[in-house]
């Protein structure tokens, strides 16, 4: 998958994992792993999948309606990269937390759903549920912070608050932090963002 690293400076900080919203690039979020920890190495990537020209990780049939085939495969292509890169640039596995944007916030979900252990924690902006009627596995221990809008045209309250219910219910520890600017992703949002993951990290020892 086309990709950037950047080691960071301090080993012990989570490596920022970072997945782009549609239409984006690997270059996207990289502003965001700066404000959210700026001594953790990045791993940020691409999507692999194109739609009229705008990259994206996976394919949708419509607006809010996914390809859950392709969601599956895709997920699985992800988990199989974030595995090789671990080896090819030298990172502990175990600490990755994925930061994502929308369509990014998605695959990240996914991830949490199909993978035990797959990431130590996530950031997810905007997300939606990834899929329904899925067991999920054990996700005790693992920290979630979900950045929502409670106007957002795409992702609507009810949504975010059945994705919160799935994750909890799994055992994962969720904070919800609302807005009112749509879809948008807000600076307000990434300090909102960034200091949770400081208590996080400062909690964990």
């Amino acid at each position: 998958m086309k990709h950037i690293y950047v080691e960071g400076t301090d080993r012990k900080a989570p490596v920022l994992l970072l997945l782009h919203g549609t239409g984006g690039t690997e270059r996207d979020l990289l502003p965001l792993a700066d404000r959210l920890s700026p001594a953790s190495s990045v791993l940020s990537v691409r999507g692999n999948v194109l739609e009229n020209g705008m990259p994206r990780f996976f394919r949708r049939l419509a607006e809010g309606v996914f390809d859950l085939e392709d969601l599956a495969f895709r997920t699985r292509e992800l988990k199989e990269f974030l595995d090789s890169a671990a080896e090819q640039y030298g990172f502990d596995r175990h600490h990755v937390m994925a930061v994502g944007y929308s369509n990014g916030a998605n695959i990240a979900g996914s991830l949490l759903f199909h993978y035990k252990d797959v990431l130590k924690g996530a950031i997810l902006h905007h997300p939606m549920v990834p899929i329904r009627g899925l067991e999920l596995p054990d996700l005790a221990g693992v920290p979630v912070f979900i950045g929502a809008g409670t106007n957002d045209p795409i992702c609507s309250p009810q949504e975010t608050e059945e994705l919160e219910a799935l994750l909890k219910g799994a055992g994962a520890s969720v904070t919800t932090h609302w807005e009112r600017f749509g879809h948008q992703l807000t600076s307000s949002e990434v300090a909102a963002a960034g200091a949770w993951l400081h208590q996080t990290l400062s909690a964990n020892g």
